[in-house]
């Protein structure tokens, strides 16, 4: 196992436009609340050695350390960004030969932080290292949470808080709105440059193809129709879902104020600064559409020098999405709901049940737990959809209930994770320890019944915030 972090920092040959040479601020009482031993297993980084090298990387501060810029459409208006709060320490190495962005967030002030300090709470950094670990198992694409430190330092938000720096892991941090800086720039080969860059790094299988352009963006389309499938299947909502938050890796990333859902609502909305419910829960896949056409926009010349033959390439690819997407939800919630074999009545069975669900404010997690263990029928207004399901469940092929896992017994509770966070605040993590624990097996038969449950109407937690 290694010793020391094995970097190698490749993002810096791109041009000077996307990126600033930065260090994290000094922190003098700086300590590790949590480590995530597997992700340190991963990286190929020896366990018995990864305190010290994680502290000494933050303080002694050797390495090329630095910010990315980019800019992005938040709420659908267009603004100059970049890691306001973020440095990277840089790209590591495993020994698979695996590349992974090791980046701290809430480090301190870039030349991206405009008005901000650059800082971040605690609370905030141990929320998104609970959540992102929790999809992570969940089996959905994420960026993941290496480590949270305690900087010593209180910060101004609402009052003083405790401040906190995350580590975070990513197989890249190349956003939409990693292209749309570059389609600002005067410099026409910019934009090049980055998509070959991305291609090499994110798909170098196809670096050799003809059209690799295009078959890079078709690749890009796929993998978000996929994640926001996953999103759907759990009931996630990412809140901001900004042009800047869109990763070309497929994976989650940025957990700002986002929230999963309780009772089932497909206009739910927790995100205080969603004020139009924007990226509310059912339009999650119109926003990804909406967010890869602006990708599309970017590099057009590079798909066809005929702008209108480019123009075609990219509808054709656009216009399959909601297709695709459609029928991969349909596949999706069949499973959940375990059946398989096609009829034409599918989508109104699951239609019909998730109005249902909508109207009588049922638990979104639970109640396919409650159809999975055959106790749904304890709602009398279910009856009618229960017998068309048992008519339905009879033209099943044998359906292998262990192989599929998409109902899970757990998920970060909104008002749990709340709960988690203010007992942390007094210094107490054995509730978020055990809490993490659960998370790490979500469909176990074996969680702790505490974390199954929906939140009482006294613990419903109606907003959520970005913590910064």
């Amino acid at each position: 196992m290694l010793s020391e972090w094995n970097f190698d920092n490749s993002y810096l040959e791109l041009p000077q436009i996307f990126f600033s040479k930065t260090k994290p601020n000094k922190f003098n009482d700086l300590k590790i609340i949590l480590q995530n031993e597997k992700l340190v297993e991963k990286l190929s980084i020896n366990k018995s050695e990864f305190n010290d090298l994680l502290l000494k990387s933050i303080t002694n501060n050797n390495n090329n350390c630095f910010s990315q810029a980019y800019a992005g459409h938040q709420f659908g208006h267009f603004t100059i960004l970049g890691d306001g709060r973020a440095t990277l320490l840089g790209e590591h190495i495993n020994r698979e030969n695996k590349r992974f962005d090791i980046q701290l967030k809430g480090s301190g002030k870039t030349p991206y932080s405009r008005n901000g300090d650059g800082k971040g709470t605690l609370k905030s950094m141990l929320r998104e290292y609970i959540v992102s670990e929790a999809m992570h198992n969940l089996n959905i694409k994420t960026t993941r949470s290496l480590a949270v430190l305690k900087t010593g330092e209180k910060i101004i938000r609402n009052g003083f808080e405790e401040g906190g720096i995350l580590v975070r892991v990513a197989k890249s941090h190349i956003r939409v709105g990693t292209f749309q800086l570059a389609a600002l720039s005067e410099e026409s080969d910019n934009i090049e440059a980055l998509v070959n860059y991305s291609i090499k790094r994110l798909q170098p299988e196809i670096y050799d193809h003809k059209d690799r352009y295009l078959e890079f963006y078709k690749t890009i389309v796929e993998n978000q129709i996929n994640l926001i499938i996953e999103w759907q299947r759990v009931g996630f909502i990412h809140g901001v879902m900004n042009t800047d938050n869109m990763a070309l890796s497929g994976e989650t990333i940025d957990y700002g104020p986002c929230a999963f859902l309780d009772e089932y609502n497909p206009k739910k909305v927790f995100s205080s600064i969603d004020q139009n419910g924007r990226y509310a829960f059912n339009n999650q896949p119109k926003i990804a559409l909406w967010n890869l056409a602006r990708f599309a926009e970017t590099i057009l010349h590079l798909i066809d020098k005929d702008q209108s033959l480019a123009i075609k390439k990219i509808e054709d690819v656009l216009k399959s999405f909601e297709k695709k997407y459609h029928e991969r939800w349909l596949e999706m919630m069949k499973n959940k709901l375990q059946i398989n074999n096609h009829t034409e009545n599918d989508g109104k069975l699951i239609t019909e049940l998730l109005d249902l669900m909508h109207v009588f404010k049922l638990d979104f997690t639970n109640t396919f737990i409650e159809i999975d263990n055959d106790q749904i029928s304890k709602y009398e207004f279910m009856k009618n959809w229960i017998s068309k399901f048992e008519d339905r469940k009879k033209i099943n092929k044998k359906f292998d209930k262990i192989k599929y896992k998409y109902n899970p017994r757990i998920i970060p509770r909104n008002h749990l994770v709340e709960k988690v966070l203010n007992e942390s605040e007094n210094g107490n993590y054995s509730l978020l320890i055990k809490f993490i624990e659960n998370l790490n097996d979500p469909y176990s038969n074996d969680i702790i019944s505490d974390f199954q449950k929906g939140p009482t109407e006294d613990e419903k937690v109606h907003q959520t915030f970005c913590g910064t």
